[in-house]
């Protein structure tokens, strides 16, 4: 099979299984339904995790998640949610003036309303974790290799602030298995204080780094004329706000005619005329380009099929996908088995799984040197 040596899939199929995954959690809140999503998204990680520094992060995605879940069960308790029910405890309610009549703080706290808190922070946890799935098994850099040239300064800066959580993991752990070779130990604040400190120069040293090596290879001079700048802008601005336009005209039934389908089609030639011109003007290369075979379109449509399953379990059933807090939840068929079918790559790929580095060998930016 022609592919990277590393044996790693397209980092794109990993995004677009992470977000087919994020999509299918989004759209429900069901806690049965987002459990199995967390599920599969964690066996995914730990079946085809590589042996990188920035695959170590997902289990800080997970204590995040879990994070998340707390915060907005505590919110529920402290500012309510309105819905009524078997009330647990009573707060002390603070009066708050007129203009702000919908909102309360404190007050009875019923089963109902931390339900539906828990709930919701379940939901935001799962969505949080599949992308934490999809840093954990994509590479940065190598997304980078794969933006269209018209995009690559854009993508360069998000490659760059993606790949910034999982090197912020790595530097934490770097840095607290320095201090405890060095005999630290403890915890609580006095670790923060201690550990914050090298985390910041630590990354900012790698951003400066970063900085002048893209200086270095050319980034930002691209040697195009500022007139051709000015009239690329103006193409892609002029596209994508006719874009907006048209698909407002064609969504609001009471919107001119003009204004849908004709200004929809103009401001996609637009775009796309401003999109080839930008394009036109970088002359980024690629020494090796990524092979997009059978395994990566396992995982794309995996995760598609659990965003679509559980998109059509909602149709068919809202109140399993969406159960009320008074009722215990159940489990769709449909969406389980659309979710569970986005663990597949986990054995599509199995072939083209990363080894472990060895003395005789070490993989260095997608190619191995004896």
């Amino acid at each position: 099979m022609n592919r990277d040596r590393t044996g790693r899939l397209h980092p794109g199929a990993w995004w677009l299984w992470a977000l087919g995954l994020a999509t299918a959690a989004s759209r429900t809140t069901n806690p049965l339904l987002l459990l199995v999503v967390v599920a599969v998204a964690a066996f995914v990680v730990k079946v085809r995790r590589p042996h990188t520094p920035w695959a170590l992060g997902f289990r800080f995605y997970v204590w995040a998640g879990v994070l998340v879940v707390v915060l907005r069960v505590a919110f529920r308790v402290v500012l309510g949610g309105g819905i009524p029910g078997r009330v647990l405890f009573t707060l002390p309610e603070i009066a708050l003036p007129a203009w702000l009549s919908g909102f309360t703080i404190g007050g009875p706290v019923t089963l109902e309303n931390l339900v539906a808190g828990l709930y919701d922070g379940m939901r935001l946890a799962a969505m949080l974790i599949c992308l934490g799935a999809a840093n954990a098994l994509a590479d940065a850099k190598r997304l980078l290799r794969s933006v269209p040239r018209a995009l690559h300064d854009i993508g360069a800066a998000l490659v760059v602030a993606v790949g910034f959580a999982p090197q912020l993991v790595d530097s934490i752990g770097r840095i607290r298995r320095a201090q405890r070779l060095r005999g630290h130990r403890g915890g609580g604040m006095r670790v923060i204080r201690r550990t914050l400190m090298p985390v910041l120069e630590d990354a900012t040293g790698r951003a400066l780094v970063l900085a002048g090596s893209m200086e270095a290879r050319g980034y930002g001079h691209d040697g195009v004329s500022p007139g051709r700048h000015r009239r690329t802008g103006a193409l892609i601005l002029t596209g994508l706000a006719g874009i907006a336009v048209g698909l407002y005209g064609l969504m609001d039934g009471n919107a001119p005619g003009v204004l849908g389908f004709p200004v929809l089609l103009v401001g996609t030639a637009a775009a796309v005329v401003g999109f080839v011109t930008a394009g036109g003007g970088v002359g980024a290369t690629v020494f090796r380009s990524d092979p997009w075979g059978g395994p990566e379109w396992v995982a794309a449509v995996s995760g598609t099929v659990a965003a679509a399953g559980v998109i059509v379990a909602g149709w068919t059933d809202p109140t399993i996908v969406f159960p009320t807090p008074a009722a215990w939840p159940r489990l769709s068929v449909l969406g389980t088995v659309a979710v569970l079918a986005a663990a597949a790559p986990a054995w599509a790929a199995a072939g083209v799984a990363p080894s472990p580095a060895s003395p005789s060998t070490a993989v260095v930016e997608g190619r191995v040197a004896p």
